[in-house]
């Protein structure tokens, strides 16, 4: 199809390029300096299509504030809007730096929302209670160490200290968002950097409440996010939970994906490592 047809409309999506100007990890076939070229050559396939925007799912950076310098450049080439979310590794930099990811990539907020042609997309920080985003000191930190003895205690599969969880102030706006939407006619969209549903080793410490919150409300269609670099895909209500591939495996093949969204279906389009879907709704 070419741009010149009449399109849905559509948007890009790229998660975990971790880039850093570091040897490869083999073991885990993940190669962070080669970032620079596939999100390079993601946006050159974006700059080919009419997109209203380009998304990142986080984890833009392995490690250290100075690699934001590499592959925000890249970025700089796409002639569509980029927004960002943000992903655990993003927050692998010196304590001094961590107040400041958020502004340096030019987020509004940690969380926020946007509309586009009668969709609403509510973007999470799910950081936010974690052991390693907040400052130093902050009640967030403690909560969360809390909340990952607890889970360790019951022997929970995602009791890892590279997930984390919404504070009740996110999740109480994260409803009222919906509900607002709602009331204005939109669909929604909710993007994250960690999957909630299936359960997984990876999944946030409070999915439950996510996905009961996100499964009973008619006008959420879809939960989009990476960070499982496997990638993924289930359905609770009728919202679809897709987890998209990591742009950082693989020496040389990449994973990003084109949304096209119809009156009554999302058609993803998969490049590279990335599968292309279907999803009614």
């Amino acid at each position: 199809m070419s741009c010149s047809d009449v399109s849905p409309f559509r948007f890009g999506i790229i998660a975990d390029p971790q880039y850093a100007a570091i040897p490869p990890h083999a073991p885990m076939d993940r190669y962070y300096a080669n970032s620079l070229a596939k999100v390079a050559e993601a946006i050159e396939v974006f700059n080919g299509w009419e997109l209203s925007f380009v998304m990142t799912l986080g984890d833009i950076i392995d490690r250290s504030f100075r690699s934001f310098d590499d592959i925000l450049p890249v970025y700089g080439k796409l002639r569509h809007e980029a927004f960002f979310l943000l992903g655990n590794h993003d927050f692998s930099v010196s304590a001094g730096h961590l107040s400041e990811v958020a502004a340096r990539l030019g987020m509004p907020s940690p969380y926020y929302s946007f509309t586009r042609h009668g969709w609403r997309f509510i973007v999470l920080d799910g950081n936010e209670v974690s052991t390693f985003a907040p400052p130093e000191g902050h009640p967030h930190r403690a909560l969360a160490a809390q909340m990952l003895a607890k889970l360790e205690e019951k022997g929970a599969r995602n009791a890892h200290r590279w997930n984390a969880a919404l504070s009740d102030v996110q999740f109480a706006w994260l409803g009222d968002e919906i509900a607002e939407a709602a009331a204005a006619g939109e669909k929604v969209i909710v993007m994250n950097h960690y999957p909630v549903h299936p359960p997984s080793e990876h999944g946030m410490w409070d999915s439950e409440r996510i996905v009961a919150l996100l499964a009973s409300k008619a006008n959420v269609v879809a939960y989009l996010n990476g960070h499982d670099h496997v990638g993924n895909y289930a359905k609770a209500g009728s919202c679809h939970f897709v987890n998209f591939k990591g742009v950082v495996d693989t020496e040389s093949e990449n994973a990003f994906a084109i949304v096209e969204l119809h009156p009554e279906r999302i058609e993803i389009r998969g490049f590279g490592r990335e599968e292309s879907r279907t999803l009614v709704y």
